[in-house]
């Protein structure tokens, strides 16, 4: 026969203690539980808990408190192994808090992400961390949520004076540019990724703006947007790869981007570090260990996502908040090494 589930009040029962002792202890509330119980008693209420494979009542506790302990989290896609980065130290943080994250894929569409938000602000979420913010006056939803008082964080990308946990992005820009023009790269291109995401934009604008300031413009048809998987990356480095002067050296703003690109020098029988050099963006994993390996700029991706979870947690508190940039960090590897032919 199946067992009824444990509750509060059973295991109160059994350990001769008072209903609210057990809920302070069991629901991580023991800021006064001390002045109220010893630790002997305290770790025999855990450990009755354990024996009876005690679980929380969360739509109870959601009633008496009127907190459901939940956030939300809004991602492009979490296929996108920067944005499943990002949401490992978001879970890692909520966990520590007592908080669980659930993630709602809006596939970069203005209209999915409100729709997805709303829903789950229904389900009655403390707040949101929006991960897919897009450039644009016309998208007007995360101003809509700041009227009505939404806790919301945004991560990744920025937008306007919305709270932002994200990377110092032009900074990362300039530090591609840096490397490559100190190398003697002057007939440069760019994949510069999707033209609504404001990182993007912003990483460009750090490359050009360095390049400008030496003196080097970069023709606008070698700087081309689209958006950030391998097979625009492989489209994109196909076109550039077309021109009757070749680059020297292409920047791609993300490393899916970067990856798509080698695949199209390949197809020529170009190599990365070789006949062209190649800087990717994000440090992912696969940076290092590809066969050679791409020179790269982490974004601290796991610590965006924790930080996100402070901010808004302290935000749902009613604290005050500020935004917060990452410094980027150059990984140079073999893509990368290699001066300009002519």
């Amino acid at each position: 026969m199946k067992m009824p589930p444990a509750t509060l009040r059973g295991i109160a029962e059994q350990l001769n203690v008072h209903v609210s002792t057990v809920s302070r202890v069991l629901n991580g509330n023991l800021e006064n539980v001390g002045r109220v119980a010893s630790r002997e008693t305290i770790e025999r209420i855990r450990e009755l808990a354990a024996q009876l494979n005690y679980q929380p009542n969360t739509h109870a506790r959601t009633l008496k408190t009127r907190r459901s302990r939940e956030i939300a989290i809004l991602v492009p896609r979490l296929s996108d192994i920067v944005m499943a980065t990002i949401y490992e130290g978001i879970d890692e943080a909520a966990s520590a808090h007592h908080y669980t994250a659930f993630v709602a894929n809006t596939l970069d569409r203005p209209e999915r992400q409100r729709e997805l938000a709303e829903r789950a602000l229904g389900r009655n979420v403390e707040g949101l961390l929006i991960c897919d913010a897009h450039a644009g006056s016309e998208n007007t939803y995360l101003e809509e949520l700041a009227e009505r008082q939404v806790p919301f964080v945004l991560v990744s990308r920025p937008r306007g004076s919305h709270c932002a946990i994200t990377a110092d992005d032009e900074r990362g820009g300039r530090l591609a540019a840096e490397h490559l023009f100190a190398l003697g790269h002057r007939r440069v291109a760019m994949i510069a990724g999707a033209a609504y995401s404001n990182n993007a934009l912003a990483r460009t604008a750090g490359f050009v703006g360095y390049y400008r300031e030496h003196g080097v413009e970069i023709a606008a048809e070698r700087i081309i947007h689209g958006p950030f998987d391998t097979q625009a990356g492989f489209d994109i480095g196909t076109r550039l790869l077309q021109h009757p002067q070749l680059p020297t050296a292409i920047f791609a703003v993300n490393d899916f981007l970067a990856v798509g690109l080698i695949g199209a020098m390949r197809q020529r029988g170009l190599l990365p570090g070789r006949d062209i050099a190649v800087v990717g963006y994000n440090d992912t994993p696969l940076a290092e260990h590809l066969q050679i390996p791409l020179t790269s700029i982490s974004t601290c991706m796991h610590s965006q996502g924790r930080l996100a979870v402070e901010t808004l947690l302290r935000r749902i508190e009613g604290e005050p908040v500020q935004s917060h940039r990452f410094v980027p960090i150059m990984s140079v590897r073999a893509s990368s090494q290699c001066l300009p032919r002519d």
